[in-house]
């Protein structure tokens, strides 16, 4: 028998282990800094963004509905890994524990997949109002809305459990350094065993006919 090693944290390497970037975005403490400004930047746009459309009367439309949903999915998306990797940064660290890797990557597909159906209702939105205004009021109404947006929520949860649950549900037993400033489907499957690469390709082959189809979708007359 083999000896095996059961994997049970993983190391993020990302650009400050190759030195031309070194020299470019100095030492981690500064690239924690720098990611740190642009994270507060994104999450003041979305909070601003969200703030007024909730307190100005005028905006309490279907369309500017849509748009506080999706600013706050951005804000969420941006949350998943950007503040762990300040930490990392902060602290010249590189480690992260197989439950917050599980984390960040069931959020992550999570709030990706509410974002593009989100889109996708959207762009029905303003086809709806822009082609067929007269009809607009009856077909785009408050309880259509909310539905499309709970479906969104549903569907991305229900797609999001599926990927994760299929990417760990057996132990990692090749590596445990991740080529990447976040856990990443690539990166999991590159250490991951064949069974896993095999059904997760499954996966991700099913989720490119989904996207198709929502492009379709979106291109249709």
């Amino acid at each position: 028998m083999t000896n095996v090693t059961l994997v049970a944290g993983f190391l993020l390497v990302g650009f400050s282990d190759i030195q031309e970037l070194q020299i470019v975005y100095g030492i981690q403490i500064f690239q924690g800094l720098l990611f740190l400004l642009i994270y507060l930047g994104a999450v003041a746009g979305n909070i601003l963004t969200i703030t007024a459309i909730v307190t100005d009367p005028h905006l309490h439309s279907r369309m500017y509905f849509f748009i506080s949903n999706l600013s706050f999915i951005d804000l969420c998306c941006i949350s998943v890994s950007v503040p762990k990797l300040i930490v990392n940064s902060l602290t010249v660290s590189k480690s992260i524990s197989l439950k917050e890797c599980a984390a960040q990557i069931f959020l992550y597909i999570l709030f990706a997949s509410i974002e593009l159906a989100l889109l996708v209702v959207m762009s029905y939105d303003r086809y709806v109002a822009i082609c067929h205004p007269l009809y607009y009021g009856l077909t785009i109404t408050p309880r259509l809305c909310i539905q499309a947006t709970g479906g969104s929520w549903g569907s991305g949860l229900v797609y999001s459990t599926l990927h994760t649950s299929n990417l760990f549900r057996l132990p990692f037993t090749r590596s445990n350094v991740i080529n990447q400033f976040l856990c990443d489907i690539p990166q999991i499957m590159r250490i991951s065993s064949s069974y896993v690469q095999f059904s997760e390709s499954v996966i991700l082959a099913i989720r490119a006919c989904i996207v198709l189809v929502f492009i379709s979708f979106l291109v249709m007359p």
